[in-house]
């Protein structure tokens, strides 16, 4: 189809990527084939061999998934991605990639529970050490970076207490000392964040949260330039497999078409809520980086356009009160996944986080009274009253 390079984002949103078949399909086609067939045997070897293009296995690329990367690639201002069965194996693929015996990787310290596990349990099983820092504290990162440090790694806002880490401080480090920065985004979505224009080199996301958006399937991304995606990603994706599903690509792609408009109402509820929060008698600590308590907001200001769809909020009781407020919750909904059309809630020290030791809890703010909302898509004054009554019984 026809491509615009001045389109907004919302219109690469719906058009961009899009190929057609001969039938001229309104929406994208969904190519559900594990391989593909070649007119002679010398096409096959040529294609082997790279000297004509097209498709070989879609555990290497599919044209499903092809359609999503590069509309990822638009939204994102990436030169190339690759799709991944979860954004777990995003984040795995796109570390592990990119190392080898000997290597070091500097990462901050409050991450999601596997993103912690793969950097600091995973990767030195392979002779690959890892130092956690505080994220937030440039100097932490310049202390424990070596001659022999490879890859930075970090969230932002992180997960689940929302700390902020200056990507462009961080990516200015890595630069100046031979290192790449790899950046999980999830929390604050493309829409509100781009890490490229801060200086990340690789940004990834979990596809299973707002770009599905909708409880469906699961899926991840990463993205980064041209030549380290065929240098360093290439043949670890094509040899260990954690390639998309073109089923799962598709509904990814049809996500994808509606995320401005859903993110920009979740924000706006998550908005809501913590004006709601505000002062409230048992809040003990109320995080939202779109709010001026943050203790980041200039940062927030700074590389985020808005503060997403998350709040974070402690209560006074600890869990005792966490598990009431969650109990008497009627609209909200209770799981450990995000960015869903629900609205959902966790707590953290007992499902996302609890293999973390109590001390590496409360390292990264992590109480047994903390409790993580993700906002949906309800009526804004109904989660308000939601939480109004939940709040009234936890106390």
């Amino acid at each position: 189809m026809k491509k615009r390079d001045d389109w907004r984002a919302d219109t690469r949103l719906v058009h961009g990527g899009t190929t057609r078949s001969q039938f001229g399909e309104t929406s994208e086609a969904l190519y559900l084939t594990q391989g593909y067939l070649y007119e002679t045997a010398e096409s096959a070897e040529a294609r082997f061999k790279g000297d004509e293009e097209g498709y070989i296995y879609s555990r290497y690329a599919n044209p499903t998934v092809s359609m999503f990367e590069e509309r990822m690639c638009l939204l994102e201002g990436a030169e190339q991605a690759r799709g991944t069965a979860s954004g777990m194996a995003a984040v795995a693929a796109a570390i592990g990639c990119q190392v080898k015996s000997g290597d070091h990787i500097v990462a901050a310290r409050a991450l999601f529970g596997s993103c912690r596990w793969v950097v600091e349990t995973l990767m030195p099983r392979y002779g690959v050490e890892c130092t956690l820092v505080d994220g937030r504290d440039l100097n932490a990162w310049k202390a424990a970076t070596r001659p022999e440090t490879k890859v930075y790694f970090l969230e932002s806002p992180t997960n689940p207490t929302l700390e902020l880490v200056d990507i462009q401080a961080v990516a200015d480090l890595a630069h100046e000392n031979g290192a790449r920065l790899v950046v999980d985004n999830v929390f604050a979505t493309p829409i509100f964040q781009r890490p490229m224009k801060l200086g990340a080199d690789i940004v990834v996301y979990s596809a299973t949260k707002h770009i599905d958006g909708q409880g469906r399937c699961l899926g991840g991304v990463i993205l980064g330039s041209e030549e380290w995606i065929n240098e360093d990603l290439h043949d670890y994706y094509r040899h260990t497999g954690p390639s998309l599903s073109p089923f799962n690509a598709w509904t990814l792609l049809k996500g994808l078409e509606t995320l401005t408009v859903r993110v920009e109402r979740q924000t706006a509820s998550a908005e809501a809520v913590t004006s709601y929060l505000d002062g409230k008698k048992g809040i003990s600590q109320l995080i939202y980086p779109g709010h001026s308590g943050h203790p980041q907001a200039d940062l927030a200001a700074r590389q985020m356009d808005k503060g997403s769809t998350l709040v974070a909020f402690e209560l006074e009781g600890g869990k005792d009160s966490a598990f009431r407020f969650i109990n008497a919750l009627e609209t909200v909904s209770i799981s450990n996944n995000l960015g869903d059309a629900k609205s959902l809630i966790t707590h953290p020290a007992t499902t996302t986080h609890r293999n973390l030791s109590e001390e590496d809890r409360a390292d990264v703010g992590i109480t047994d009274g903390l409790l993580r909302l993700s906002l949906g898509l309800e009526h804004p004054d109904d989660l308000v009253e939601d939480v109004a009554r939940a709040l009234e019984a936890a106390l």
